[in-house]
């Protein structure tokens, strides 16, 4: 990677070094297309041409469709604020300025959605795309269209596709972006017309990365080749409800909950059962492990919509009633935790009737994904709203028995339902795929894998279960395969105008089920969990692949909306919400999930609020920023104090161990102290639990003797093989969130369990106890570090091992290197870590670099709406050279917060170009 050329936390240069970077990376671009041009075309590519695919945002255009004129105005971010005089013309003008910035992102994401990357990429893709149409998101996308979707829905989406494609008119693809260029040179890809489906597929694709807890499902169930029921228990432990708040504790969940709660009942549908793994056990062997391996790769490799494909998707949202705030009104905050992405996943932008009324009804600004109309987190004139993954259980995996053409329920055989699709390869030759389906609707997803068609032959099974014969197939059940309504759902937030309306407006909101807070100017706040929630036969928790041949483990129906809790003006004051259990079990009738966040970003945030109000004290939008950027390490303050009694007789050891000697538990960037103690973190997380995980859970390529096993378990005779892990980096174990803070924690009051040992390795000591662990911990860390960073602890800082790459999602990623060095940036030196609120996450098994982050955060002032503030990951700009490609983000590493503009006079005055389109 070239040296940095953008903003970086401790080293930031003037806006003439920033303007030097883009201009050496646009020098080398029209030099590296000249070149290619000649070879191929005997063109010369100018840097006019390169910048030919820049919006026009000054002066008029005339759009075919509109009824009246409309004005954008961009800020000096190139945020655009959109002023129309009726609903249609505001999303039309909506499609066309965001396909100005980022039409190409918009259609990679509409053939990742709909299966056909093949198209734009080659044969790369092919595995993606036949994964892809085998769940069909584009066609359960089209049903919801057709068959779910309000006619007024209907018509702006039709109308977004109108102004997106009104932009398309008469463009070739470099005059687009430069990736359409790029693309030119080995492919005749054209982009095509946009559709209202190539919208509606994008809510797929999110709630795919947002889909609660199927990587665990497939994790305990791997876990079970090396680990007993016991030892998985061990590390997956239960919630902590005694410790750290719910979501939900003064709320109501209908009369429902009255009746459970008065009889005392534990039992009903779909309610908690054991997650030890034992019944997993029963029913999988060496063949069903190697298959759910097989599966998680072929997970692992399709591309993140907006997430780490499920693993460590986070999100912090709060709201304080103005009982506790400064201006008297409430406060919001929401800062959702995904993948890093370039451009960033998400668009600033504002929707403005210039009256609003039955003809016009919108006035709401906030953040949207380019491709989508509407806003999906952000305020209108009256209420103000966020979101993060309330990581619910939506998905559930299913072992098939396959009998010839069909698969084996209650003692019979079913036929599969089938399609043929054809994948269209860019340079290649089509391929044709045939996608099986149970007859409840639930695609084979064994089927695309070439290891998965047939299982072994030695699957061990329990006496209940079919004979092995052809093995066993995989299913899936996800409410996203069945047709909703959150598209309506997105308009409907956009324009409520209280608490009721808002209600109504997220029942609508099906698919991912989303925690939502709430805020209003007459001084109320709220929380709601909304989502179609599946209950299950008693004893199925959903937390491991359940036999498909028995249908007791069918779904059984799924949660009513008005049986969902949700909470309105809580006596204490205030909502917060980081992923943590909703409400505590004992008070509900239906398991959620098994597999909550374990509550230590969300209780460090109650904490944070209750320290500010404690004595009447108040809050003010600059303690809410404050806030979001906190650093401590939850963890370090448990292990701290353990580590600085460890006996260490190797003096450089001991001058690294000194550096915890009085640290604050603060991860900024420039701490030495924080890039050892997570050095440390990292080295007893693989001593512990990293090395005693079966390979498929471990970092590809990391190789060790292990004790032989086979389907009953270790052999006596201390056989040894060489076993190397094969998960990516950024998606092994242990992964060392608070998952993981919760497994030490219990285990430090057992001292002497098996976890703590350890054998020797090399001139490192074995270990036989928890000290004698920690101390091994520290040596390796010294010298890990030692290798990294040099010799010198008073060189060390957090920042250089924990840094931030932004990547072009497509060519940045896979294309050649001089093409990566002109769509890339980065590196940025950040603080934070992982189940900190400041969530710049790490996989503590595959290294420290950052693998998901904030993606932009917000604070709405309900007060005074133009005192909000906001920034993004990124910029509005899918322009790699573009001024406002990444001018967001040293400020978002900085954790500074930009104005936020609402009302037409604030807008006026922070407007730098104005943009007139003319019908």
């Amino acid at each position: 990677m070239p040296p940095n050329t953008t903003a970086t936390t401790g080293d930031k240069p003037g806006k003439s070094g920033r303007k030097k970077g883009r201009r050496a990376r646009l020098i080398v671009l029209v030099l590296v297309l000249a070149v290619v041009g000649g070879v191929f075309y005997g063109a010369y590519w100018s840097v006019s041409t390169v910048r030919a695919s820049f919006p026009q945002t000054k002066g008029s255009i005339t759009l075919q469709g509109l009824s009246g004129p409309v004005t954008v105005k961009r800020d000096s971010y190139g945020i655009p604020q959109i002023y129309a005089s009726t609903d249609e013309d505001l999303f039309m003008a909506q499609g066309y300025v965001q396909a100005q910035d980022r039409f190409y992102e918009m259609d990679v994401r509409r053939h990742m959605t709909s299966g056909r990357l093949s198209e734009m990429f080659g044969k790369s893709q092919v595995k993606n795309d036949e994964f892809l149409r085998t769940m069909g998101w584009d066609r359960v996308a089209k049903e919801e269209y057709d068959t779910k979707l309000s006619d007024s829905t209907k018509k702006y989406l039709q109308a977004y596709s109108k102004g997106v494609n009104a932009y398309l008119q008469g463009k070739d693809g470099k005059d687009i972006s430069l990736e359409y260029a790029a693309l030119g040179f080995v492919n005749d890809y054209k982009p095509e017309q946009w559709t209202p489906v190539d919208s509606v597929s994008w809510l797929k694709a999110m709630a795919w990365d947002l889909r609660g807890n199927m990587d665990d499902e497939i994790d305990r169930a791997l876990m079970t080749s090396r680990l007993g029921p016991q030892q998985i228990k061990d590390l997956y432990p239960d919630y902590p409800y005694s410790r750290n708040q719910t979501i939900v504790q003064d709320g109501q969940y209908d009369e429902l909950t009255k009746t459970f709660e008065q009889s005392g009942s534990t039992s009903g549908s779909g309610t908690s059962t054991d997650t030890s793994g034992s019944s997993t056990s029963s029913t999988t062997g060496s063949a069903l492990t190697s298959q759910l391996a097989g599966l998680y790769n072929v997970l692992d490799d399709v591309p993140t919509a907006v997430g780490v494909n499920g693993q460590g998707i986070g999100s912090n949202s709060w709201v304080v009633g103005g009982e506790h705030t400064i201006t008297g009104k409430p406060l919001l905050a929401n800062d959702p935790h995904l993948s890093a992405s370039l451009p960033s996943v998400w668009y600033q932008m504002g929707l403005h009737c210039t009256t609003v009324s039955s003809k016009c009804q919108y006035d709401v600004t906030g953040y949207t994904f380019a491709g989508m109309p509407g806003v999906i987190i952000g305020h209108n004139a009256d209420i103000a709203w966020g979101m993060t993954n309330s990581g619910v259980d939506v998905t559930d995996l299913y072992l098939e028995k396959l009998s010839g053409d069909g698969y084996l329920y209650d003692k019979k055989t079913k036929p599969f339902t089938t399609r043929t699709e054809t994948i269209k390869v860019a340079g290649g030759t089509s391929k044709k795929i045939v996608v099986r389906q149970t007859a409840d609707g639930m695609p084979l997803l064994s089927d695309r894998d070439d290891e998965l068609v047939q299982v072994g032959k030695k699957a061990s099974v329990d006496t209940a279960a079919p004979d092995r014969g052809d093995g066993y197939g995989i299913a899936l059940r996800w409410t996203a395969l069945d047709p909703g309504t959150t598209m309506d759902a997105v308009f409907a937030l956009d324009k409520a105008s209280d608490w009721t309306s808002f209600r109504d407006a997220a029942a609508q909101f099906d698919v991912p089920s989303q925690n939502l807070i709430y805020a209003d100017t007459k001084n109320n706040i709220g929380y709601t969990l909304p989502g179609r929630i599946p209950t299950r036969a008693s004893g199925d928790d959903g937390s491991i692949p359940a036999p498909g041949w028995d249908s007791e483990y069918k779904w059984t129906g799924f949660i009513k909306q008005d049986e969902l809790p949700y909470e309105y003006d809580p006596k204490r004051g205030y909502i917060v919400t980081a992923n943590q259990a909703v409400i505590d079990k004992d008070k509900y009738p239906y398991t959620l999930t098994t597999d909550w966040g374990y509550g230590t970003r969300s209780q460090r945030i109650t904490d944070l609020i209750e320290s500010k109000i404690k004595d009447g004290g108040k809050i003010s939008t600059d303690d809410m920023r404050q806030m979001q950027m906190d650093n401590s390490s939850e963890i370090a303050k448990l292990l701290v104090p353990k580590l600085l009694k460890i006996d260490l007789p190797d003096k450089d050891v001991r001058e690294a161990q000194k550096l915890l000697e009085g640290w604050d538990y603060t991860q900024d960037a420039d701490s030495a102290a924080a890039a050892y103690f997570n050095a440390v973190w990292r080295n007893v997380l693989k001593l512990a639990f990293g090395n005693k995980l079966p390979k498929e859970l471990r970092v590809k390529g990391q190789c060790l003797w292990v004790d032989k096993v086979d389907s009953t378990g270790p052999l006596d005779d201390d056989t040894k093989v060489r076993e190397c892990g094969e998960r990516d980096a950024d998606q092994a174990q242990p992964d060392g969130g608070d998952r993981w803070f919760e497994v030490v924690r219990n285990l430090m009051d057992k001292p002497d369990s098996a976890w703590w040992k350890t054998p020797a390795s090399g001139t490192r000591p074995k270990a036989d106890n928890m000290d004698q662990l920690f101390k091994r911990a520290m040596i390796d860390a010294r010298w890990e570090l030692t290798a990294k960073l040099g010799k010198d602890i008073d060189t060390w800082s957090w920042g250089r091992l924990h840094r931030l790459f932004l990547k072009n999602q497509t060519l940045g990623t896979d294309g050649p290197a001089i093409v990566q060095y002109i769509l890339n940036r980065g590196p940025w030196k950040l603080s934070g870590g992982e189940a900190t609120v400041n969530a710049t996450g790490w996989n503590a098994a595959g290294g420290y670099g950052v693998v998901w982050v904030p993606s932009m955060r917000m604070v709405v002032n309900l007060d005074d709406l133009d005192k909000s503030k906001w920034i993004n990951l990124t910029g509005a700009s899918g322009h790699a050279f573009s001024a406002h490609y990444t001018d967001q983000t040293g400020k978002w590493a900085d954790g500074e917060l930009l104005p936020w503009s609402f009302s037409d006079k604030a807008v006026d005055k922070s407007t730098s170009d104005t943009l007139v389109l003319k019908p």
